[in-house]
Parts: structure tokens; sequence; C-alpha cells
């Protein structure tokens, strides 16, 4: 059952939010000796935890998916799915068109100008889990971005990929498929093997250990971030009590360790909300999402919604409901995921089509950034062009800048061009 919590009560809190910290510490240990397995020893190493994590035996099926099983997995698809595939991605593609930074150019005064340019990555990795559910919701939002972006190469990465996965796949125009998960995966794509392609970022969400491996391999692979289980805050002292639980439920059935907490300033509603999550739980008989409703999940009673606003600056979630009594604070919100306004806006709309991406910081990590979008798989490269004059504008300035910090030969790679 979610517990109701008080404001004042600063151990529950602050034990609520060390709760959603999962440690990757243990994970990081399992995950380096993988990573020191495939970088030493490449497909043998895929070889063998494939059939030990897997239970996949790549020698006879091959490293890639074939054209022949997509083909089939179009037969195993329910009706209207690749239809609903398609709104989806147009909703995504056209989010993802405004996220692109702009090349520019400006002057910094005659003879001095500065800009920027663009250019995307060679090739990125798409990381698909292969677990409970089958998620062709993620390649979307990870496969689309990088077409956006212009990435030449785009490959996707999932240890038994569903029918519905590699339908998505084949739709957005991604020829190569890998069956390779976990740990060993981002090895994979992070070092190259005979088989395997190196990616210059590996992107998606993942189990902890492919979170830790991400984490492990950041020095020499791009990554989009650590991500880890999935949060929900919703903020707001009116509304459905059974559609506000019926959020936090949704938002609980990812995973046992996700996260789904509501921060009221009614006591009234926590307890109504309490209640109609209790019914749904067992209306749907969800184990999984009941596990994480008393395990991470809460109900935080506040004195009012300004002090709502703080908790949920603090806890930096992945999704951030306001209801509409408290969209009035989005001015207020520092860190957020991303931010759902009103009654209508359910996340599970921002999780599939409404073009919002669902690859989102998770852990607090909402703090430093925002979710994953077509900006992250472009370099920004700036560009410089001075003439003598601009040069000499600048001359003295940065030769006392080079000789304070004790670069001489950087003010006189400067001077040197003024000598007659």
């Amino acid at each position: 059952m979610l517990r109701i919590i008080r404001s004042q009560d600063k151990a529950a809190l602050t034990r609520l939010e060390q709760a959603r910290r999962t440690s990757l510490a243990d994970a990081e240990r399992v995950a380096a000796t993988i990573l020191a397995d495939v970088r030493r020893r490449g497909d043998r190493a895929l070889v063998r935890y494939a059939r030990k994590l897997d239970g996949l035996d790549l020698r006879k099926t091959g490293f890639e998916v074939s054209r022949n099983e997509i083909e089939a997995a179009y037969r195993k698809v329910p009706r209207g799915f690749v239809a609903a595939l398609r709104v989806a991605a147009r909703n995504i593609r056209a989010s993802a068109r405004r996220q692109l930074p702009r090349a520019w150019r400006i002057s910094n005064g005659a003879g001095v100008r500065v800009g920027q340019i663009l250019r995307p990555l060679e090739r990125v990795a798409c990381y698909v889990p292969g677990g409970r559910f089958p998620l062709p919701s993620t390649v979307l939002m990870s496969v689309i971005p990088a077409q956006v972006a212009g990435v030449k190469e785009i490959v996707i990465t999932s240890p038994r990929a569903a029918p519905a996965v590699l339908v998505a796949a084949d739709v957005l125009g991604v020829r190569r498929v890998f069956r390779l998960g976990g740990a060993q995966a981002i090895a994979a794509f992070a070092y190259g093997t005979k088989s395997v392609p190196r990616a210059d970022k590996i992107v998606g969400p993942g189990n902890r250990f492919v979170a830790a491996a991400k984490k492990l391999v950041a020095g020499e692979c791009g990554i989009d971030f650590v991500a880890g289980p999935s949060e929900l805050v919703v903020v707001g002292s009116h509304g459905k009590a059974r559609w506000i639980a019926a959020d936090l439920v949704a938002q609980a059935e990812h995973d046992p360790d996700a996260v789904a907490i509501l921060v009221t300033s009614s006591r009234s509603l926590a307890l109504r909300v309490q209640q109609a999550a209790e019914r749904i739980l067992t209306e749907l008989r969800l184990p999984v999402a009941a596990r994480s409703l008393a395990g991470q999940g809460a109900i935080i009673v506040t004195r009012d919604l300004n002090e709502a606003a703080d908790i949920a600056n603090r806890l930096a979630p992945e999704h951030l409901t306001l209801l509409d009594d408290a969209a009035t604070l989005l001015d207020r919100i520092e860190s957020a995921g991303s931010i759902f306004l009103g009654r209508y806006s359910s996340v599970a709309a921002g999780d599939y089509a409404s073009g919002s991406n669902h690859i989102l910081p998770t852990g607090g990590a909402a703090r430093l950034r925002g979710g994953l979008s077509a900006a992250d798989f472009v370099k920004a490269i700036s560009v410089q062009q001075l003439s003598r004059v601009g040069l000499g504008r600048l001359r003295r300035t940065i030769a006392t800048l080079a000789n304070t910090e004790g670069l001489k030969a950087h003010a006189h790679s400067v001077n040197i061009r003024f000598e007659l």
C-alpha cells in the first residue's frame, strides 16, 4: 500500500530520496569484468555471455537478425500496429526537428568572425531492453532523434527483440538489429569486435548492469546518461483520485524499483488516492506494481503547494505531473526530465505518442540535464576567422593573458605575425 508521510518528517523524506538512488557498485564490478573480457576476446566473449545470460546461441543464429525474421515479425504484431507507429513517429520527429541546435556566425568587431557548424555523429547504437515487455516505443524514441540529426548509421541492439521491436525498426528504415544485451552489448559497441561495429554513442535504457557498463565506458564512447528505475512525481491538491492513482500504478508497473510519488497539501486527496491505487492493483492484478508502490511509492502531505514545488525540485524526478491547481507552479520548477500539465496530460501520452521523448534522466540526474534529444547526436564545432586587422586589435589582450598564465609561446605565436 502507498504509505502517507508528512513533509515535516525529514527522516522519512531522506529515506525516500535515498531509496531512489539504486547503488551501481555491485553491478559495476560485474560489468567491469564483462567489459574487460569482451575487449580482450571480442566475439568469443559475446558468444559465451549470450549463451550464459540470454540463452542464445549466436553461432547458430548469427549476431544480427535476418531479413526473413523481420518479414515474419509483421505477421505477429496486432492489426493497426504499423499505423499507430507512424502516428507516434510523426509527432516524435516533429519535436526532434525543433530540438536541433543551429549553425551561426557573428562578428566580434572588425576582422574577427566566430561561428558554429554542426556535424552529425557517424554511428549510433540504440539499446532496446528485452525484458518482460516489448518496447517498440524505445525504438522510436532513440532512433528518430538520431535520424533527424543526420546520423549516418543507426543500429539497434536487443537480446531478444520482440516482433513489435523488429517491425518498429524496419518501419524507421533501420537495417541492422543485433542480438546482444546486457553489459556485453555495451562493451561490443563501445570497443568494437569482428562482428560488431564500434559506435560513437550508445543510447537507450537498460537494467542496472547496462547502466553500470555505460557509466564505465563513458570515457571512451559517448552515452546519453546513466538511467536507473523509472520515476513519477505528481503534484497537486485537486483532481480525480482514480486518475491520479492510475498514473501512479502505471509508473509502478515498469519495475519493482520504479518510483511513484504524490505530493499534495490535501489530506483528503491523499487518502482517496491511496484507496484508489489499492482498487486498481486488485482489479488489474499487478504484483510488480504492488511491490513497487509498497517499496518506493509514497504520498507526501505538505503544508501548501509552494512546499510541494520545493520537494519536487529536491527530487528532480524523471516525470513530473502538475495537476490543474498546480500548473501555476511551472515557473518554480527547476529540475525534471519531462513535465505534464493538467489532468489530461497522462504520462503514457509522453511514453508513446505526444512527441516528447521518453528516454529521460533518473535518480536526480534531471538536476543536470533533460531528456534525450536530437541535439545529443550532433557535434557543435566552433569556427573562427581573423584578418590581420582583427588579430591586431586583439594582440595586446592575447599577449597579456598568455604571459599572465606563463605561456610565453602563445604570446609569441601572435606577435610573430606582426614582425617585419
